[in-house]
């Protein structure tokens, strides 16, 4: 009798832990996922997709938390739970390539890409590998991939169509050095001026343009104080997908799979959102009254070309080539 309830012990734990294996006993494992940037953008769009679909496919098995407008702390501080397994997910800038590959990456100069199809190319090739590799190397991190954000254009008081257009413009830069190196060199007076002052240093005429992506100047209300919209298109910077290792690896191979999927859909979804709303946006700047230019691109990243150069010298052999080669 001792004998027979021994073994049935031993199979219940046998299947307990097989089950356990599958992620199929106990309350419904939680994951969480976090983001900087506050509810109501693509970023929030995207995360909501991947819970949809993460807790859908797994019959409920995994859930998955939003921890929105860095609930958890800032970028920096996310990643640093991220490498030791204390958060599992993030939705996250490119602070971490430039901690963990800084060589490899050449995203972060102004005008180097042509178009985010551009950025994607180059983050599908060897050296988006090679940031990936260095992000788990170092950093503890799993990579998934971008999802699109809207292109950073320029709003001035002065009107801009060629790069001659740009000398002594005062411009609100924040204090990033391959930015102000390569804005220098199109001429303009770079002006560090923090985000939350920006209004108030046009209004006064302490600076008279600044950069970012549409929801700037439509958030800001720069369109009071801003005559011109300026396309210039000059960074593409995506939101990477990222997860801990040490969480990741401790997963079941269905519950990877599962994830994996789900991110592919999200970002992609994320991206369709984004560009729905930058589209609205720049309709609404219409409608507030900026004109609208279109400048020589082109023509910019030619007078831009000596700046940006000088930057790439820092980055590893290769990477400046395989830049070049997304314009083809």
């Amino acid at each position: 009798m001792r004998s027979k309830s021994l073994m049935v012990v031993s199979i219940s734990l046998i299947l307990t832990a097989s089950m356990a294996s599958l992620g199929l006993t106990g309350n419904p494992a939680r994951i969480g996922v976090n983001c900087t940037m506050k509810p109501g953008g693509a970023e929030e769009a995207g995360i909501k997709k991947f819970k949809e679909l993460v807790e859908k496919r797994s019959n409920g098995q995994l859930k998955v938390d939003m921890f929105m407008a860095g609930q958890l702390g800032g970028e920096k501080k996310v990643l640093e739970l991220l490498k030791i397994g204390q958060t599992e997910m993030s939705v996250t800038g490119g602070l971490y390539r430039g901690d963990y590959a800084k060589e490899y990456d050449p995203i972060t100069i102004p005008f180097i890409f042509p178009s985010w199809e551009g950025v994607e190319k180059f983050l599908d090739g060897p050296y988006g590998k090679k940031i990936k590799d260095l992000a788990l190397e170092n950093g503890g991190l799993i990579d998934f991939g971008p999802q699109k954000r809207a292109p950073r254009h320029m709003t001035s008081n002065r009107k801009v169509v060629t790069p001659e257009d740009m000398k002594g413009l005062k411009m609100r830069l924040p204090a990033v050095p391959v930015w102000l190196e390569v804005w220098k060199e199109l001429g303009a007076l770079p002006v560090v001026v923090p985000a939350p002052e920006i209004y108030l240093a046009m209004k006064t005429g302490k600076v008279e343009s600044h950069e970012n992506t549409l929801v700037s100047p439509y958030s800001r209300k720069l369109y009071e104080v801003q005559k011109y919209l300026i396309m210039t298109g000059h960074i593409y910077f995506p939101w990477e997908w990222v997860a801990s290792a040490k969480w990741w690896n401790k997963l079941s191979a269905q519950h990877q799979k599962i994830i994996r999927e789900a991110v592919e859909e999200a970002r992609k979804y994320g991206g369709k959102v984004e560009d729905e709303k930058d589209s609205f946006y720049l309709e609404e700047l219409k409608k507030k009254g900026m004109e609208v230019i279109y400048p020589d691109t082109k023509a910019f990243r030619e007078k831009a070309k000596p700046a940006i150069e000088r930057c790439v010298k820092d980055l590893a052999p290769g990477v400046y080539d395989a830049v070049l080669a997304t314009y083809k």
